[in-house]
């Protein structure tokens, strides 16, 4: 089995909150996904390594594996194309939280989108869904965004968005 880019939108809107319960339907509407493929991501996911099934439709991401599968792995294996100056939704170094950290020259990376409200590069989303998903979720967003930062970053760019996406990967229960 192949993993496949819309696993890690998946498991990121479930990393974004994780003190939800998430039902594949509840997924699915929320990441403008079919439950089919929502249920069929978190099965690659499990082969994976990147999530426990621990019975029917409860399932929850592995954070330590996810985290190094995006902070070693996602550019390689899931690439970012960059395009055109389009409008869009800003992301990678645009977006927050590194927009605000970061003081970068030129017009911010976006994914295409007519709802956006930016104009620069265009970058090929982790999956086609995640800007219109982002739009509605503003915790998704950011996790996207330092996934893109990860995927098309500079160094230091990459750097900080595996130092902020360790913070956000922490189990919600571990101690600070």
């Amino acid at each position: 089995m192949d993993l496949k880019p819309q696993e890690l939108l998946v498991i990121l809107k479930v990393s974004a909150h994780p003190d939800r319960h998430f039902t594949f339907a509840a997924l699915a509407q929320e990441l403008w996904m079919s439950p089919a493929e929502v249920h069929a991501s978190v099965k690659r996911a499990k082969v994976a390594g990147l999530v426990n099934i621990r019975g029917r439709g409860d399932w929850s991401p592995v954070r330590p594996a996810v985290q190094e599968f995006l902070v070693h792995g996602a550019r390689y294996a899931f690439p970012a194309e960059i395009g055109p100056v389009k409008r869009g939704v800003p992301t990678a170094h645009g977006a927050e939280p590194l927009a605000s950290l970061l003081h970068s020259e030129g017009d911010p990376p976006v994914w295409a989108h007519p709802q956006g409200n930016a104009r620069g590069p265009s970058v090929s989303p982790i999956y086609r869904t995640a800007p219109q998903a982002a739009l509605a979720d503003p915790a998704l967003h950011r996790l996207l965004a330092l996934l893109d930062a990860l995927r098309m970053g500079r160094a230091r760019e990459r750097e900080l968005a595996a130092s902020l996406l360790a913070d956000a990967l922490k189990p919600h229960d571990a101690a600070a």
